[in-house]
């Protein structure tokens, strides 16, 4: 057995495992090797964006009796990003050094570089350099095929699993930033599933503001993603987070052939913009700018401005989720700052038992706020609202929001998992 001695007396050294590549969504474990006993040091990460934007973030620590330093036994000790066991904190912990920025991920065929550095001590600023690693956190598995779809009027990017389909299929639609994000749509596609992240607006030709959506471009899609060879039939699902989220629970209403939709803090009301579908209009839901509340930072919090969907002609905006022939999950955060997802989910839960449907699911996360992502992105606090033109307050307490999206990404799996192939064994094996 090595002495305690011998070990000092190597050079410090990072460890990784997996070692140098390693999915985004996938735990990664640290240890520090070579350390002098009991030694302190500082643990730094650094990440940039596409954009240049660097996100970091740092803990304090001790060695162990064996110069050795595992963040899956020793604590982070107070002073840092964070304290306390947290083997995957120096990425959950990552904030942009410039505020309001979020970290997102543009292009899924490049990975993000996680850059770790051992300092000496716990001063600030941190001490000499004793060791320092890369490492590659990647999006889509080897064998993932990544096609770009534009058929009709479709905008979007398809995903698909290795393998021979046909797999279950899903349609996935972020919110109010426009675009087409693809991150979680990828991510999701390495556990089996055919994934079509859908842009709706602000790309491409498709229309620069969000003032009117026609379901008849949704339809498309999901039709498409019907007649695709490697989607297994007869239904789909449909994943939608904030605008995404009431927009899903649309689609499910009025289109054929959906078979499970899960939403992430949506609104059973239509917000933001008018929907029309054939002859049938729904108004979105009044607002009231006064009830947005601004801080001394200049950063509002408008958890109070819409109307309520239950009263006088706001009732007109309530999406008629009865319609619906699917089973519905609601993943909600309970510190949710951009609107009352919990309120929402409960009286769509109401309806949908009124007219003798299915209980939809509801997981309800404390201290979780609005952006619940795949895990192991960083909580965002605060950033800019587009619809609203100033910086708004998101929600949620960093640990409680991490520790959300990792229990809703299996939850979620686990749900298409059982509707869409029939089986109620859970989430599948990684393949």
């Amino acid at each position: 057995m090595t002495s305690a001695r011998s070990l000092s007396s190597m050079a410090p050294s990072v460890r990784l495992s997996p070692a140098t590549r390693s999915l985004f969504d996938e735990p990664l474990a640290i240890t520090v090797q070579g350390l002098s006993p009991r030694q302190q040091v500082t643990l730094r990460t650094s990440l940039q964006d596409e954009t240049g934007e660097l996100f970091q973030a740092c803990a304090r620590y001790q060695a162990g009796d064996d110069g050795e330093l595992d963040l899956a036994r020793c604590p982070a000790l107070p002073g840092g990003s964070f304290s306390g066991l947290e083997p995957m904190g120096l990425l959950w912990a990552l904030q942009p050094q410039k505020p309001f920025r979020r970290l997102v991920k543009r292009d899924v065929q490049s990975p993000f570089v996680l850059q770790l550095e051992v300092f000496e001590g716990h001063g600030e600023p941190p001490g000499r350099l004793l060791a320092q690693a890369q490492h590659e956190r990647v999006f889509l598995r080897d064998g993932v095929r990544r096609v770009p779809v534009r058929e009709g009027r479709i905008r979007a990017t398809l995903f698909l699993p290795p393998g021979n389909g046909p797999f279950p299929g899903i349609i996935d639609l972020y919110g109010t930033g426009g675009g087409l994000p693809e991150y979680r749509a990828c991510l999701l596609a390495n556990y089996g599933f055919s994934v079509l992240a859908l842009a709706f607006y602000g790309y491409e030709d498709l229309p620069k503001e969000m003032k009117e959506f026609c379901l008849e471009y949704f339809e498309e899609a999901v039709n498409y993603m019907l007649q695709h060879t490697q989607v297994k039939g007869p239904g789909i699902g449909l994943l939608g987070i904030s605008k995404g989220g009431d927009l899903c629970i649309s689609m499910a209403s009025f289109l054929k052939g959906i078979t499970a939709t899960a939403l992430i803090n949506g609104s059973v009301a239509n917000v933001g913009a008018v929907l029309r579908y054939k002859d049938i209009t729904i108004p979105p839901l009044g607002v009231n700018a006064k009830r947005i509340k601004v801080n001394k930072s200049g950063i509002a919090d408008i958890v109070d401005v819409l109307n309520n969907p239950l009263e006088g002609p706001d009732r007109q905006s309530f999406i008629p989720l009865e319609n619906a022939e699917c089973r519905f999950l609601f993943i909600v955060g309970q510190d949710d700052r951009n609107w009352k997802s919990e309120f929402f989910a409960v009286e769509g839960s109401k309806r949908l038992q009124a007219h003798r449907k299915e209980k939809p699911e509801i997981v309800c996360y404390p201290g979780a706020g609005h952006y619940i992502e795949p895990p192991f992105f960083p909580m965002c606090a605060a950033s800019m609202h587009l619809l609203v033109g100033r910086p708004v307050v998101w929600g949620g307490e960093p640990k409680a929001h991490c520790e959300a999206q990792i229990d809703a990404w299996q939850r979620i799996q686990a749900f298409f998992y059982k509707h869409l192939m029939g089986e109620p064994s859970g989430a599948p094996s990684k393949l």
